[in-house]
């Protein structure tokens, strides 16, 4: 598989996605969180780190829209040109792109409209929203993880994928050893501290479950239906 093949098979899941707007109620979902828990005015900081766990699940059901929109003729044909794994790699990877294009949006949104950075460290204004950008990605990959464990090949089954894609979100934000709650943490500690914060190691970690994800669930697309 060259480069070029990959990169047209991910902008044909990316194509597949926007034409089956299965990506319109995880960024609905997005925006809606983002308008009840975010106002004008309020500190930078707290506000990206609410946009971020605001993202996860969105993420999450990003994913799932992404692998489930492809129809089974289709997925036998990209199967049998380039490979079920390489065509699921494709999938991952448009979702991932979708989701960093939703997270990038509401993040320059929160920027424009937020108040002061938090704790009197206005000076840090571009500092503060790096790390809004870094959060945010890491919240992107790790609900991008629990999407793809809870979506096909490995859950083929809406009846418990969906319910189980969502318990994975919420304990993605909950459970201190998630690198998403450990970003998250570390904006709010910030704005209380006044001291900016990068979050170098959630990013770190969410790269390597990314990774590690896929290479599992491409493995399981070489080995199993969807259907």
């Amino acid at each position: 598989m060259t480069t070029r093949r990959l990169v047209a098979l991910v902008g044909y899941r990316a194509e597949l996605l926007l034409r089956s707007y299965r990506w319109l109620p995880p960024v609905l979902l997005y925006a809606l969180i983002l308008t009840v828990g975010i106002q004008p005015g309020q500190p930078l900081m707290d506000s990206l780190g609410y946009a971020g766990a605001a993202t996860v699940p969105a993420a999450a059901w990003l994913i799932r829209g992404t692998i489930t929109a492809e129809p089974a003729a289709a997925r036998a044909c990209v199967g049998a040109s380039a490979g079920p794994g390489w065509g699921h790699l494709a999938g991952v990877l448009a979702a991932l792109a979708a989701g960093v294009v939703m997270a990038g949006a509401g993040t320059a949104v929160i920027a424009a409209i937020s108040g002061p950075v938090g704790g009197g460290a206005e000076t840090e204004r571009a500092a503060a929203v790096l790390a809004g950008v870094m959060t945010q990605l890491v919240c992107v990959l790790v609900g991008t993880v629990v999407g793809a464990l809870c979506s096909p090949p490995l859950l083929r089954h809406t009846g418990y994928a969906i319910p189980l894609t969502g318990m994975g979100a919420i304990l993605a934000l909950v459970v201190g050893i998630s690198p998403a709650n450990a970003a998250i943490t570390t904006m709010v500690s910030s704005a209380e501290a006044g001291a900016v914060r990068l979050p170098w190691g959630g990013l770190a970690t969410g790269l390597l479950l990314v990774a590690g994800v896929t290479w599992l669930t491409c493995a399981a697309a070489r080995r199993r239906s969807y259907e």
